[in-house]
Parts: structure tokens; C-alpha cells; sequence
């Protein structure tokens, strides 16, 4: 498994998004404790997780219990950088709602600590930028938390270029990560993405696989990562993964799994190395 760089801490080039195993449809522990064991014996060292993934009202931080109880039951269990968010939360009626006060995000991480059964969290995120309240208030609690010890390293999500230098600014450089959407069919993101190669700064895509089922679909925009996929007898999932990983060294997708053979599919990207004109070709699908 080839590396990348979170910080200072050196983390699969492809991480875990653990969210499938907790929301809606969400399978029974055992195939999500398989699945993450499966991502561990494929060499994956991150695991992105959020106190938000979840059902019910009752059951908040079921993503965090649950990587806690897979980690612990495995021996890669102690190698891996968990990076979960705070600033997100589920009523339990389906709909997604902010608490980015500091407060919140203070008690929210007090909160994911003891569930993850940690002494600090290895990367703590501010989930989504909160109308109701000032950014550099949420981007403040982050600081107080790094200077307590209470977490390792601070990123945010969700986040616009002026967000990210005003966090940057804020945490005094301690800013290590930035989660945008970014995918075939959502591309928004590049201007970040740039950024993020520009400060150094490691850029997680969530949802990195989005649109990429349609790939096979006749007159499908996204027809290039089929047929590239074909040529290398590989997935197109495998080369979306593969693309990401060749437009910066900063970049290292998180894809959502809920099965092994995915996770497993997912880790295999890289392996995959594009040509230039690969690259070029699906930049423009």
C-alpha cells in the first residue's frame, strides 16, 4: 500500500468511508466489522468517521462504537489514523442539521473520545460550516482542542477557499486536512483542490466514487473511465480512484464501503498507475 501524508502522520493513499456502515441501509455488524477488518489486511491506515453517522436520535456516534469495537478486535488495529467530525447532526428524522458552536464542538468531541476509547482523536474535523454562527468561532474551538491535547491534528469540511486560509490562519498553520465533495459528476471542488496543493495541505474526497456507476451507460458523460477500465481489466471505480490519486500528492480518497470486496477493490487503485494522456482524457470527461 503506497502512502500519503496527513500532517505528520504517513496514511494509506487510499482511506475508508465508514458512513455506508451506520445510515440508512446500513448492513448488520458483522459484514461492517468484515469490512473493515478487510480494509486493515488490505493496508488501509485511515478511516473517516463523524459523531452524524447515524440513525437515530438514540444512537448517535454508532459509526465511532463501531470502528472502535473493529480496531480493537484486530491486530492493524493500532496503526490506524481514525479522523472523525463534529458540527454535524441527525434529529433522528432523516434530515441533517449544524451545531458549529463552540460549545457543541467541544462537548461533541469530549463525547467522540469516549467512544473511540482514546486519550486524543488522531484527526478531529469541523464537519459543516454553520450559518448560525461565526466560521472562525467553530474554527476556534478546533485550536482550543489542539492546544488542550484533546485532539492531534485539525481539519475542516465542507469548506470554500476562504475558509480554508481563514482556518489556516486561525489554527496558526495547524490546518492538516480539507473533506470536499469531489467526484466524476461533482468537480466543484477544484478550486480547493488546488489550494490545498498549493498550502500542502492534504485533501480527502468524500464520495469520490459519485456518478461513476453510470460510466457504462451509453452516451454517458463519464463513458472514458469505462473504457479505460476495460482496457486495463480493471474497475471504473478502480480508475476514478487511480485519476484522483494522479492529480496531486495532497489528495487521498476516503470511498464509502459497506462491503470487503469493495473496500478491497478500492485499495487496489494504487496499484494502478494512469499514463499522462489517461489522466488527461478523464480530466476532461
Amino acid at each position: 500500500m503506497h502512502t500519503r501524508r496527513i500532517g505528520d502522520v504517513h496514511v494509506s493513499a487510499i482511506g475508508l468511508g465508514a458512513m455506508p456502515m451506520s445510515i440508512e441501509g446500513r448492513p448488520d455488524e458483522t459484514r461492517s466489522l468484515a469490512t473493515i477488518h478487510a480494509a486493515l489486511d488490505a493496508g488501509i491506515t485511515l478511516i473517516d468517521t463523524a459523531d452524524a453517522y447515524h440513525l437515530h436520535a438514540d444512537d448517535v456516534g454508532h459509526n465511532e462504537t463501531l470502528i472502535a469495537k473493529a480496531l480493537a478486535s484486530h491486530d492493524g488495529g493500532r496503526d490506524v489514523l481514525v479522523a472523525t467530525k463534529g458540527g454535524h447532526l441527525r434529529p433522528g428524522d432523516g434530515s441533517w442539521t449544524q451545531d458549529g458552536s463552540p460549545e457543541h464542538l467541544k462537548a461533541a468531541c469530549e463525547a467522540s473520545l469516549r467512544r473511540l476509547g482514546v486519550e486524543a482523536v488522531g484527526l478531529y474535523q469541523f464537519h459543516r460550516p454553520d450559518p448560525k454562527v461565526p466560521y472562525a468561532e467553530s474554527v476556534g474551538a478546533l485550536r482550543d482542542l489542539l492546544d488542550e491535547g484533546k485532539i492531534r491534528m485539525a481539519g475542516i469540511s465542507n469548506a470554500d477557499p476562504d475558509q480554508i486560509r481563514q482556518a489556516h490562519e486561525i489554527l496558526g498553520g495547524r490546518l492538516v486536512s480539507v473533506q470536499n465533495q469531489f467526484s466524476p459528476a461533482f468537480r466543484s471542488s477544484e478550486p480547493e483542490l488546488r489550494l490545498c496543493d498549493e498550502l500542502g495541505i492534504a485533501f480527502l474526497p468524500w464520495s469520490p466514487l459519485g456518478g461513476i456507476s453510470r460510466a457504462g451507460e451509453l452516451g454517458s458523460a463519464h463513458a472514458p473511465f469505462d473504457r479505460i477500465a476495460q482496457s486495463r481489466g480493471v474497475s471504473p471505480q478502480r480508475v476514478c480512484l487511480a485519476w484522483m490519486l494522479a492529480k496531486s500528492p495532497v489528495v487521498v480518497p476516503i470511498p464509502g464501503a459497506s462491503r470487503p470486496e469493495t473496500i478491497r477493490d478500492s485499495a487496489a487503485a494504487t496499484e494502478l498507475v494512469l499514463t499522462a494522456d489517461e489522466v488527461a482524457e478523464l480530466d476532461a470527461a
